[in-house]
């Protein structure tokens, strides 16, 4: 069997899959906060938990909020702190005494959708949750780059940016240092703080979206403009890569109105104005992540 583990700022989850990508076990457990050495042996619990309840001993694929370094071969970029200039694979390797493969979460993303989802060769994996990340698989299999680094969407400047989005790039900057990345507008956070920004008023996004539910005009407005930044930088993705399908994965994935307005608002950002690239929800919902960790490990 494959066992994946997801590696979460708040829970850590296991799964395991058969040959043919069925659930065998799932298990989550808290991630404990600022302890390196019990992030690890909670990683080996899971594992642990997912053999004795199986009866079968596993490979092991670990998606991480964050990428090993090509050159130093230590964590880097993660926005779980405490991992950064870690050595994870290997001492993950000798605690569970087999090799580990580890892959950034949303690549894992890419990979999960690439193998038992979208079934595609060439996928671009959008999470979009608290904060805002990509990854690329290509022919099932993770594609990192030579820096590590593939699929880092969220920290490139958003395109085309008018005079109000400039505005709010120098109101609102991103924590890595750099103005108006594509993190800051199209994150969950980043859209509550545009909400905030032109409302005054403090709205986590589920609460947002609600409101536009209710019929308010201004929120609606809100909204809107969202979308269309995330149209924008979807398309410049598109003109970059053409993948096959870009995948929507994270908690404003689960707006179901984008995936009726996002392939009419790509469009005239689209180099020649044609496009037929699929914007889809994630196949396995919040299981997306695990499952391509687990697929890490291709078949033979």
């Amino acid at each position: 069997m494959r066992i994946g583990i997801d590696l979460g700022g708040t829970k850590t989850e296991v799964i395991a899959l058969g040959d043919r990508g069925e659930t065998l076990f799932r298990h989550r457990l808290p991630t404990p906060r600022d302890d390196y050495q019990g992030t690890l042996n909670t990683i080996a619990t899971l594992v642990n938990e997912a053999e004795k309840a199986t009866g079968m001993t596993g490979s092991v694929g670990v998606g991480i909020p964050g990428t090993l370094s090509p050159l130093s071969h230590h964590v880097k970029n993660a926005n779980s702190v405490l991992l950064n200039d870690q050595q994870l694979d290997n001492y993950l390797s000798a605690l569970l005494q087999r090799p580990v493969r580890l892959a950034n979460d949303a690549n894992c993303l890419a990979v999960s959708e690439a193998v038992d989802g979208a079934g595609l060769d060439v996928v671009f994996a959008i999470i979009i949750g608290t904060g805002c990340g990509a990854g690329i698989a290509l022919n099932g299999r993770a594609h990192s780059g030579r820096n590590g680094i593939s699929g880092e969407w969220g920290h490139n400047p958003l395109p085309w940016q008018n005079e109000q989005e400039c505005q709010f790039a120098q109101a609102v900057p991103c924590y890595c240092g750099q103005r108006g990345c594509i993190k800051t507008f199209i994150s969950g956070t980043g859209f509550a703080a545009y909400y905030r920004h032109v409302t005054s008023h403090a709205c986590n996004g589920e609460t947002i979206v609600s409101l536009v539910r209710q019929g308010d005009s201004a929120t609606e407005q809100v909204l809107q403009r969202y979308e269309q930044r995330l149209a924008k930088s979807i398309a410049h993705v598109i003109n970059l890569v053409d993948p096959d399908v870009v995948v929507l994965g994270g908690g404003m994935s689960n707006v179901p109105r984008f995936y009726q307005t996002l392939p009419a608002l790509i469009t005239p950002w689209i180099f020649g104005q044609e496009c037929t690239t699929p914007i889809r929800q994630a196949t396995h919902g919040d299981s997306s992540g695990v499952r391509g960790a687990a697929w890490l490990w291709p078949a033979a």
